[in-house]
């Protein structure tokens, strides 16, 4: 091999938009990705619908639900998250009486 032409292959930290952090090698020093193999849904089994512009309601409109499934958008997925932290604290309050 020619000295000097080739690029140097460092240790290389990867970071994830989830938060997922690992190390490798590459000739770049940070590297930084969308998505990976920890928040990727065909690695963890889990379908994750990001909806832009009312694709989904759009999708709905067409194909109405699915079998089994609900299809949420961002907002849903929130107010159904407080509802279920709302009936968690409630019935811990309960609980204690």
């Amino acid at each position: 091999m020619k000295d000097k032409i080739h690029p140097k292959y460092v240790e290389t930290t990867v970071h994830c938009a989830c938060g997922f952090t690992y190390k490798t090698y590459s000739t770049r020093e940070n590297i930084r990705v969308d998505i990976c193999s920890q928040c990727h849904p065909f690695y963890t089994g889990k379908t994750k619908i990001i909806d832009t512009a009312g694709r989904v309601e759009r999708y709905r409109r067409r194909f109405g639900e699915t079998k089994g499934t609900k299809i949420l958008t961002a907002s849903q997925k929130v107010m159904l998250e407080a509802e279920k932290a709302a009936k968690k604290a409630k019935s811990r309050r309960s609980a204690k009486r």
